[in-house]
């Protein structure tokens, strides 16, 4: 084989080891990106079509117009239909956890002290000690507070509703985005079309964002794989 040979067939070795080193660089990159973007399914939903308007018959009042009984007023009861979410979300929790072990053993033979089978006595000691303490406290504080307007997604044959919906703020510094869903019940809604999100049932709750604060906020991906590797 000619040298020529040689350094093509080297520099297809070197080019064949870059692109794997960047395909495993770029793959977990790509699954970071993937996890940033926020969830679809949070849209906002579309209200029914009404119905075509039936045949005149001399009635003032035609229902396809729009009803609503008097005591349910102007609250959100169809789909489509907005209402405010008030954020009212507050958890604590504590945990402490304690654990100590001790253990001693001794042992101690005594030899002749004379004739062929004399043994220094220290040689036949022995003694053993261990000991354990180990102490553990976690703390966690979350709140969340403020508001998002929803729409309603489905309305339930036993008076409740599936609502979902999401904000987004576009800042100087990146962007953020809230979505909300959950089931709400009709009657729980207040006069100004408005809940609290503690009266709302399987709520899922999703607050993110992604740009320069969101970053430096992270811990780089050296610093992550090092952790990861550390015995300490």
């Amino acid at each position: 084989m000619t040298d020529y040979h040689k350094s093509e067939r080297g520099s297809f070795r070197g080019i064949a080891a870059l692109a794997i080193s960047a395909s495993l660089v770029l793959v977990p990159a790509s699954q970071a990106q993937a996890r940033k973007r926020k969830a679809s399914g949070y849209e906002a939903t579309l209200p029914v079509a009404a119905p075509s308007a039936g045949p005149a018959n001399g009635s003032i009042f035609n229902v396809n117009h729009g009803y609503a009984a008097l005591h349910e007023g102007r609250r959100a009861r169809a789909v489509g239909d907005v209402l405010t979410v008030l954020l009212l979300e507050s958890t604590t929790t504590a945990k402490t956890v304690g654990s100590k072990s001790q253990k001693n053993g001794g042992v101690s033979i005594t030899p002749p002290a004379s004739g062929p089978l004399s043994i220094n006595p220290d040689a036949l000691k022995a003694s053993s000690k261990s000991s354990f303490n180990g102490n553990g406290n976690a703390a966690q504080n979350n709140t969340l507070s403020g508001s998002i307007s929803v729409t309603i997604a489905q309305v339930r044959s036993n008076g409740t509703a599936l609502v979902r919906g999401e904000k987004k703020m576009v800042l100087s510094q990146g962007q953020e985005w809230i979505q909300f869903s959950g089931i709400v019940r009709l009657r729980d809604i207040d006069m100004d079309n408005s809940i609290a999100s503690t009266r709302v049932a399987d709520a899922q709750i999703s607050y993110s964002g992604k740009g320069a604060l969101h970053r430096a906020s992270k811990q780089g991906w050296l610093g992550k794989f090092f952790n990861m590797i550390s015995p300490f």
